[in-house]
């Protein structure tokens, strides 16, 4: 079964990167304003209870074309997650994961990487500019009525499948609005962040997988 989560895993590996490629632009040294916003956002989402966010995911070929698009729904609480896609939802209550694919009616359940190094969403928000990448602030983009922060990562692994990622931060709320990623195949990966709402009332159960709720489905325990 097809992880849904490979998909916007890409832009996780996704908030960080950029391989200096032709320009010559061997970032050496994190850039202290870029890192000065980046900081803004980890610590405006981290003061968020709960946070139910509307995304929408296009994915692009090398020669510009359209070869996908994707809507969906992340809701976070602490540790705890529930991502809603067009044919799969994830579960996540902190220790176990359930990956429901919905048209074979199947879920996969696994176990929370303890080592900390597996995909979340919380790390679209947060933890995007670590030890493993290179940023940079780009200066000023206009997107829609908003004005954005465009801020450039690259990863130091030079093995990674993408090259560049830019991320767009919103520079009156300091909410993520979006991240492009340009892998080395040529394709692109955009994800837009359509609507955010904090300190909503999320119940723990949201965060669990109730068979009962789905007749029929096949269980598959990977734990």
């Amino acid at each position: 079964m097809r992880n849904l989560l490979s998909a916007v895993l890409v832009f996780y590996c996704v908030v960080p990167s950029l391989i200096a490629q032709t320009s010559g632009n061997s970032l050496g040294t994190n850039d202290p304003d870029a890192k000065k916003i980046l900081e803004s956002v980890t610590s405006k989402f981290k003061s968020y209870r709960t946070v139910k966010a509307l995304f929408q995911l296009q994915i692009e070929n090398s020669a510009g074309k359209v070869q996908g698009t994707k809507k969906g729904t992340a809701y976070m609480k602490g540790n705890k997650y529930k991502l809603e896609l067009n044919d799969q939802i994830i579960f996540c209550d902190g220790s176990k994961v359930w990956t429901y694919d919905k048209s074979s009616n199947e879920v996969q359940v696994s176990k929370v990487d303890p080592s900390g190094n597996s995909f979340t969403p919380q790390k679209i928000f947060t933890n995007f500019f670590d030890k493993d990448f290179l940023y940079k602030l780009n200066g000023d983009k206009k997107l829609g009525a908003k004005i954005a922060q465009e801020i450039e990562l690259t990863p130091t692994d030079k093995n990674k499948a993408f090259f560049k990622i830019l991320a767009y931060i919103d520079k009156k709320s300091k909410n993520i609005i979006s991240t492009k990623v340009f892998e080395k195949n040529g394709n692109r990966y955009s994800y837009s962040i359509t609507s955010l709402v904090p300190n909503s009332n999320l119940e723990d159960n949201l965060f669990i997988f109730d068979a009962s709720k789905y007749p029929g489905v096949e269980v598959i325990d990977l734990q």
